[in-house]
């Protein structure tokens, strides 16, 4: 395997995927496991609810010092760091003997999640160019929702005896995960990007840059855009409880019950899979827009809201066999999806809701390295990842208390669909956020490629031949003149 070469970038990618689905399943862990592990530590399933939200805010906020620092320095041992320390802090949490001790592991391994994501998507971002940032990206971040899943599912499936073992394993499987990694291509700056093709980019972010990232109009709508997006997927982070609930309601054992929860919110969700499609689909309107990526998002989340509500109140006629193993729960519920008109049309809807929702992601990755120089990628990220954490953190918590307040008008498991329900209208302001940035992305896309090729001249000791629409690097230029034409009338600063 040539060092730098086809296969090289290829592993990279692979194992840069595989870091972002972990620490994606070590944050789902927790929610199937509620009940068994606050029964474990006399508390409250709140008590372990709070656990997950205060990981979101932890998480969230340690990003932007960690892609502060993977812009700054070199990205490579930063990431190391933050992997070696969500590993420690989760297992510490499988090791725990108290309420406290979980607490201050779950803090401890949010502190070390927060490197994960944002450095390695600036790092994914440097090996794609920018023709197929859309489906590569989808790719990428369908590994983060893959990774909520396999949490979720690992939870309920492996911790439905023992609430400790996912904890365990998963910390285990991190450390594999980190080995590959010390073997992979150390990316440098902008190493796709056209318009640096044949120059050593190696500008570094400073603190005096926060207002010039700010002034980029589509940057302060890509950020924004998670806090209500991710109140919608806050709350979705309770659908194995809905799942369970309904069990329950239907005379399950509460064991038999949590392992249908797991099983059903992971089958339910399988529609983000299809977030590839949001991305072709991105990439392929991008060619002829520069409004292409955030309309796919805008038309994607809010064409998904009415589907959302039926899911959640079809009603479900669940038929396996009570206090059977994991196995054989497994294997009756994939024969429900067949045998039962019910769960079938459940899983249509959900598949088809999150296929349309799952378009947000890799077109908001792909948008945020299309009008951003590469030394600023890692930062903008951790900006819109620290309102995404308190937007699902603030899901987390509103949709817990919402179905404590509906319990009294609309007995379990109503309560749970209505209050689900309800909170998908969040997807609402993120689909007009997502139009607004549409608004302004031309101009944003055609300075910032100005800007790079500015400095690619600088760096070169010469004026660049044919002025700035070069074409550079195999791909088709960019023109600016062509991006800005593309600007909506009065969407200027």
């Amino acid at each position: 395997m040539t060092r730098g070469g086809s296969a090289h970038r290829a592993y990279s990618v692979v194992v840069f995927v595989v870091l972002a689905s972990l620490d994606n399943v070590a944050i789902g862990l927790v929610p199937p496991l509620y009940g068994s592990i606050g029964t474990a530590f006399g508390v409250g399933s709140g008590h372990i609810a709070l656990a997950t939200t205060i990981m979101f805010l932890i998480s969230a906020v340690a990003a932007i010092g960690f892609a502060y620092a993977g812009d700054r320095t070199d990205r490579k041992p930063v990431l190391i760091l933050g992997t070696l320390i969500w590993i420690a802090g989760t297992a510490w949490s499988g090791f725990s003997e108290s309420y406290p001790s979980f607490l201050i592991s779950q803090i401890v391994a949010a502190f070390g999640l927060g490197a994960v994501a944002s450095v390695s998507f600036a790092v994914v971002s440097d090996l794609i160019s920018p023709r197929r940032r859309g489906l590569v990206m989808s790719f990428w971040g369908l590994s983060q929702g893959v990774g909520t899943l396999a949490g979720t599912l690992i939870g309920g499936l492996l911790g439905h005896a023992d609430w400790r073992r996912p904890f365990l394993i998963t910390a285990v499987v991190g450390v594999v995960a980190t080995v590959a990694y010390l073997f992979t291509y150390n990316v440098p700056r902008g190493d796709s990007q056209p318009e640096l093709a044949g120059v050593e980019y190696d500008e570094r972010i400073h603190h005096d840059h926060l207002p010039l990232i700010l002034r980029r109009r589509t940057n302060i709508w890509l950020i924004l855009q998670g806090s209500t997006a991710q109140i919608a997927l806050g709350s979705l982070v309770w659908l194995p409880v809905l799942f369970q609930v309904r069990a329950e309601d239907q005379g399950y054992s509460a064991g038999t019950a949590i392992v249908i929860g797991s099983v059903f919110a992971t089958l339910f969700q399988a529609g983000g899979a299809l977030s590839i499609l949001g991305g072709l689909v991105g990439d392929r309107l991008q060619r002829r827009t520069p409004r292409g990526r955030s309309l796919v998002a805008a038309v994607g989340v809010l064409a998904a809201v009415p589907f959302y509500t039926v899911l959640f109140f079809v009603p479900m006629r669940i038929d396996v066999p009570d206090g059977a193993g994991t196995g054989g729960i497994i294997r009756a519920v994939l024969a429900d999806v067949f045998t039962e008109p019910t769960v079938g049309l459940c899983l249509a809807v959900a598949v088809f809701a999150l296929m349309l929702t799952s378009a947000n992601s890799p077109n908001w990755f792909a948008l945020i390295a299309d009008v951003n120089p590469p030394e600023h990628r890692g930062t903008v990220y951790s900006l819109g990842n620290l309102v995404n954490g308190f937007g699902r953190a603030g899901g987390n918590i509103m949709v817990a208390a919402a179905f404590r307040g509906l319990a009294g008008a609309f007995p379990p498991p109503l309560n749970y669909a209505v209050g689900l329900a309800a909170f998908q209208l969040f997807w609402v302001p993120t689909g007009v956020m997502f139009w607004l940035a549409s608004r302004t992305v031309a101009r944003d896309m055609a300075d910032t490629h100005a800007a790079l090729l500015a400095r690619a001249a600088q760096l070169e000791g010469a004026q660049l031949e044919g002025g700035p629409d070069r074409d550079v690097g195999g791909d088709p230029p960019v023109a600016v003149e062509g991006l800005a034409a593309h600007q909506e009338p009065g969407a200027g600063r």
